[in-house]
C-alpha cells in the first residue's frame, strides 16, 4: 500500500509469530518499523532478514511490562510515529480455580499492562503530529468463553475495551484505534504447547486444534499481518473504534 511509504510503526512482540509477519509485511511496504522485544535475538533476526529484503527497521529491547522501559524506549524514537501495533503478548491456561495469584498478575502485567504502557507513551506524541493509528492484538477470547482460560480472556477483555475506550477519547485528535481478535494462529507457539502436552500424539492434536475453527484449519500469520496492514494505512481511514475477529468462523458459527 503506497499510502505507508516512508512511515514509521512500532510493533511490539515483533520478532516472533504474528508480530514477526506484520514487521516484515509493513517493511516490505516501505514502512520504518520498530521492533520492542524481550528476545534480543529473535528481534536481531527479523531486522537482519528485513534488511536483506530492502527494508528499514531497529530493534528495542524492551520489557512492555516496565512503565519507565517503554516511556524511555518510546521517547528516545526521533520523528513521528505514525503507526503502534500492540501485539506482544502471553498464554496461560487455567480456569478460575487453576489460576494461582501470580498467573493472574503475570497475565495483567503483560497483556493488559504492557498495552497500557504503550498506548500511554505514545498518544502524546501522535497528538502533536496530528494523528495516528493504534491497533491492538485481542482475541476471540474477548468475544466469548472459552473452557480454561480464565486469565487469559479476561486480559484480552480488557485489550478489547481499552480500543473502544481510546478511540472514543481521541478520534478529535485524529487517531484511530481499532483491534484484532484471532482464533487459533498456527505459529511456532502452538507446535511448542503440542510438543510439550501432548508427546506423541502431536498430528492428532494439530488436527483436532484445527478443527475448532469451522473453516477446518488454523490462521496463518501472514493472514493477520495483511489485515493489520489494512487497517493501519490510510485505506481504513474511516474505521475506529472497532473489533475485527480473523476466526475461521469461529466466533458466528460454533454450535
Amino acid at each position: 500500500m503506497s499510502d505507508l511509504k516512508g512511515k514509521t510503526a512500532i510493533i511490539s512482540g515483533g520478532g516472533s509469530g504474528i508480530g514477526k509477519s506484520i514487521s516484515t509485511l509493513f517493511a516490505s511496504q516501505g514502512v520504518h518499523v520498530h521492533i520492542l522485544e524481550l528476545n534480543s535475538e529473535a528481534s536481531e533476526e527479523v531486522c537482519k532478514e528485513i534488511a536483506a529484503d530492502g527494508g528499514s527497521a531497529t530493534g528495542h529491547i524492551c520489557d512492555i511490562a516496565s512503565h519507565q522501559e517503554v516511556n524511555k524506549t518510546i521517547q528516545g524514537i526521533q520523528g513521528n510515529i505514525d503507526i503502534q501495533v500492540n501485539n506482544a503478548g502471553i498464554a496461560h491456561i487455567g480456569n478460575l480455580e487453576g489460576t494461582s495469584e501470580a498467573d493472574f498478575d503475570k497475565i495483567f502485567q503483560v497483556n493488559v499492562k504492557g498495552v497500557f504502557n504503550c498506548m500511554q507513551a505514545v498518544i502524546p506524541k501522535m497528538k502533536s503530529q496530528g494523528g495516528g493509528v493504534i491497533l491492538n492484538m485481542a482475541s476471540v477470547a474477548s468475544m466469548v468463553g472459552i473452557s480454561d482460560r480464565f486469565a487469559y480472556s479476561m486480559s484480552k477483555g480488557a485489550v478489547l475495551t481499552m480500543t473502544l475506550s481510546v478511540a472514543k477519547d481521541y478520534i478529535k485528535e485524529n487517531i484511530r484505534c481499532n483491534c484484532i481478535s484471532p482464533a487459533r494462529i498456527h505459529t511456532p507457539f502452538v507446535d511448542g504447547f503440542i510438543a510439550k502436552n501432548y508427546p506423541g500424539k502431536e498430528k492428532e492434536m494439530f488436527e483436532a486444534l484445527s478443527q475448532t475453527q469451522p473453516i477446518g484449519r488454523m490462521g496463518t500469520p501472514d493472514e493477520v499481518a495483511e489485515l493489520a496492514l489494512y487497517l493501519c494505512s490510510d485505506k481504513a481511514g474511516f474505521i475506529t473504534g472497532t473489533n475485527f475477529p480473523i476466526d475461521g468462523g469461529f466466533v458466528n458459527l460454533n454450535t
